[in-house]
């Protein structure tokens, strides 16, 4: 019996579309096909062009190449795999120029980070805890202290108890919830936490997140969940930047100044957004995945610089969450110039 077709096989885009996908004319694509045959393509009975998902993660690497200055003529004779060669040099070229922690083996990275203690509440996380997508997608190891039934059963177990980070699942999020916590659980409450919540107002979800919470609304898969939590405990602990870590008598450095260093941007949301639609044509999806988390973090960054500006009484606070914010959105882009270099796709330029 022959394998059944994928339904991504059995697609087919026209001219038009794909010349919008490529950004480029759809003169500029008939020339290229006209002068240079890229594709096996087929023809619709009206004699349109039809092009194969394949077909366009092609024509997608010729057009990027190009548009670094190889000609189009010297590439139009090159197999795909020998066109990711030719990318994969000219990413490894620019990453040469990028500073010595852009090249860092993120994996050697992760795995010299300490485990961290999760405290958490929700008896449904009990096996998705050992799920391996969502082991895959935190990225360092981690101690699970739980999962307890409520705030107060956990606040019994995890006296006296060091936990760096409070996982907590609540299904709804009420006005009513912060004052609950901080009585049920007072030692639980100042905790940098994570909420996974399915009801709650946008007013209140944006109270907690300007109170510093990390907030995801369910359902969600294994995998994204665990690349959310990934990212939560680099953010939420500061392990990245080392700001605020106690000290052997349970004290904490203080919090940054307002002249504090902050790591400048290296990509706008454009750049980002433009490289996450041209990496979804690769086999790997984690050059799409790492400019999302680039995307929100720069916009967590900017929503607490926000909020150092309109509260003055919690000023130190915010600025403290923009710079652990800006430490880990400098650490996901020096990621991502390895991920490239790894997969042979092209950067966006970086800002002036």
């Amino acid at each position: 019996m022959k394998p059944s077709k994928s339904p991504e096989a059995a697609v087919r885009y026209r001219s038009g579309a794909v010349a919008r996908m490529l950004r480029m004319p759809v003169a500029t694509l008939r020339v290229w096909e006209r002068r240079y045959r890229l594709t096996q393509v087929e023809l619709s009975a009206s004699g349109q062009r039809l092009y194969t998902a394949a077909d366009v993660q092609h024509l997608s690497l010729l057009k990027r190449l190009s548009d670094l200055g190889h000609a189009i003529g010297s590439l139009a004779a090159l197999s795909q795999q020998q066109l990711q060669d030719v990318a994969a040099t000219h990413a490894g070229a620019l990453a040469d120029k990028q500073p010595a922690r852009a090249r860092l083996d993120g994996r050697a990275s992760a795995a010299k980070r300490p485990s961290l203690r999760v405290a958490v509440i929700g008896k449904a996380l009990a096996a998705r805890l050992q799920s391996p997508a969502l082991l895959r997608g935190l990225g360092r190891p981690v101690q699970w202290l739980g999962p307890f039934e409520d705030a107060a059963q956990a606040q019994a177990a995890l006296a006296g108890q060091p936990v760096d980070l409070l996982l907590l699942q609540q299904a709804r999020l009420h006005e009513t919830w912060p004052s609950e916590l901080q009585a049920a659980a007072p030692s639980l409450a100042s905790l940098p936490m994570a909420l996974l919540y399915r009801f709650a107002s946008e007013s209140h979800c944006e109270g907690l997140a300007g109170a510093g919470k990390a907030l995801l609304r369910e359902p969600q898969n294994d995998s994204t969940l665990g690349q959310w939590l990934g990212g939560v405990m680099n953010v939420m602990t500061g392990s990245l930047s080392g700001l605020a870590a106690a000290g052997p008598d349970g004290t904490r450095e203080p919090l940054p100044e307002a002249g504090s260093q902050i790591p400048a941007r290296r990509w706008d949301d454009a750049a980002l957004n433009d490289f996450a639609s041209l990496s979804s044509t690769v086999a790997c999806e984690c050059p799409r995945h790492v400019a999302e988390l680039l995307l929100q973090l720069t916009h967590f960054e900017a929503y607490s610089a926000e909020c150092e500006d309109r509260s003055p009484a919690d000023a130190q606070l915010h600025r403290y969450l923009r710079c652990v914010a800006a430490e880990a959105r400098a650490s996901f882009e020096a990621a991502l110039a390895h991920i490239a270099v790894h997969e042979g796709l092209i950067l966006p330029p970086t800002r002036a």
